[in-house]
């Protein structure tokens, strides 16, 4: 029998404002256990309150899930000076990558200042352009891998998505409310599997609304890829996301059972 204090799960997302399918998803990635009442439903104890916010916060430091399911071992278990020098080790790690991040983005930022500096310095005049008015600037030849630079930016752009935290800020009822909102315009839609996620196809006086919820869905859950295209007179989205969020595309955009 659960006690007064255990948590169902809808319980457990109202506290902490994260969706009922991010919790189920945890508990299948071993992060976050869960007793069973006599009738099957999800039931929590009041330290997995605590467990979350260690989560929520290791993927805010964007650790991946296999370090965090590692670290909530230590902490569990370990004292504070053990969770503490078993974390060092990540966040240096995650420091560097950040700060080589940084650098490649500083430098790829000085080479777009290059071109407009050397876009304002051409001469107003008319007739044809000439090689003095080629675009993008052209790169001092000192400056190290103009190509690669530009790569990077494209990367960074590209794999944003696969870097963000597997967290969603939208919770309790505005959750219930947002997954209604899929379901009603998604009726009908056709399904097919892609590498990462779904494609659903719609019909084309859909593409504002989908548009439109793709966008606030993106900006509560980043670490949704959303990539929306006409053709055939249909809409076509396509949903990606991290291996880990598996679970929550399946929950958001599959067919209702």
């Amino acid at each position: 029998m659960a006690s007064v204090t255990d948590l169902l799960i809808s319980q457990l997302a109202d506290r902490t404002g994260i969706p009922a399918t991010t919790l189920r998803f945890y508990e299948s990635a071993g992060l976050l256990p869960a007793g069973r009442t006599p009738g099957g439903y999800r039931i929590y104890d009041e330290d997995a309150v605590e467990r979350l916010g260690f989560i929520i916060t290791a993927k805010r430091l964007g650790l991946p899930l296999e370090e965090i399911a590692e670290l909530l071992q230590v902490w569990a278990d370990g004292s504070c000076a053990q969770v503490r020098d078993s974390l060092r080790p990540h966040l240096a790690a995650r420091i560097a990558e950040a700060g080589q991040r940084a650098s490649e983005l500083a430098a790829f930022t000085a080479t777009l200042h290059r071109a407009r500096e050397h876009l304002d310095a051409l001469p107003d005049q008319d007739g044809r352009c000439g090689p003095q008015c080629g675009f993008p600037a052209p790169v001092p030849a000192a400056d190290p891998r103009p190509v690669a630079l530009h790569q990077t930016r494209q990367d960074v752009a590209d794999q944003a998505w696969r870097d963000a935290p597997v967290a969603c800020s939208l919770g309790g009822p505005a959750a219930s409310d947002r997954i209604r909102q899929w379901q009603a315009l998604l009726a009908g839609a056709e399904r097919e599997p892609i590498p990462d996620g779904i494609r659903l196809t719609l019909p084309p006086d859909r593409a504002a609304q989908v548009a439109g919820l793709a966008a606030a869905e993106q900006r509560c859950c980043p670490f949704f890829d959303f990539r929306l295209h006409l053709a055939d007179q249909q809409v076509h989205l396509e949903v990606r996301a991290p291996a880990e969020a598996a679970d929550i595309i399946t929950g958001l955009f599959a067919a209702a059972g």
